[in-house]
């Protein structure tokens, strides 16, 4: 199983080749004798909630240098979505949130390049009450305060809209306000 399409196999390192199974055109690994199957790596991400405002960090690194997105990140392999999202906000915005306080918010796919792989997502929102800390960038972005959305896309500064569809979901998720930013 890979994240990227894949053209040697992850285990053996042979060539793949192109193979049908369950309708689809697959990578299969002659040598193993195994199909390669290419799916998405979990991120978790929070939304955190000030009034009208939702956190957001400014990106210091690939992808989306210099944007400014909802705290998130891979999942780690012994931890839960709930867990991951709750270590991702600590270490981008130094707030500590229990996890079991998280609400979900939404999950999506985000594809940007099939052949570099896709992300499913799932998002939690809090109320900024219910954190403890001071924000404060960590060791990826350059900056983590609060926006009101609509200030963001009325300023020069840039989001995605991936992030703009997960601070509507969490607004609705935490305090049943249908909001909708303009991504156009």
């Amino acid at each position: 199983m890979t994240r990227r399409r894949a053209n040697y196999c992850p285990d053996c390192g042979a060539a793949v080749e192109t193979r049908a199974f369950e309708g689809r055109d697959r990578a299969f690994c002659p040598d193993c004798r195994e199909f390669v199957f290419q799916n998405p790596a979990p991120i978790g991400a929070v939304v955190v909630l000030d009034g009208p405002e939702a956190l957001l960090v400014e990106r210091g690194i690939p992808p989306d240098r210099g944007k400014w997105t909802v705290p998130a990140g891979f999942l780690e392999v012994d931890e839960s979505a709930r867990e991951g999202a709750a270590r991702e906000l600590e270490e981008e915005t130094g707030l500590a949130a229990d996890p079991d306080a998280l609400e979900l918010a939404r999950t999506g796919f985000h594809v940007e390049d099939p052949a570099e792989g896709s992300l499913l997502s799932v998002c939690f929102a809090i109320e900024c009450e219910r954190t403890r800390g001071t924000v404060r960038p960590g060791s990826e972005p350059t900056d983590a305060r609060f926006w009101d959305p609509a200030t963001l896309l009325a300023s020069d500064a840039e989001t995605r809209s991936v992030d703009l569809r997960r601070m509507e979901a969490a607004f609705q998720a935490v305090r049943g306000e249908t909001r909708s930013f303009d991504t156009e």
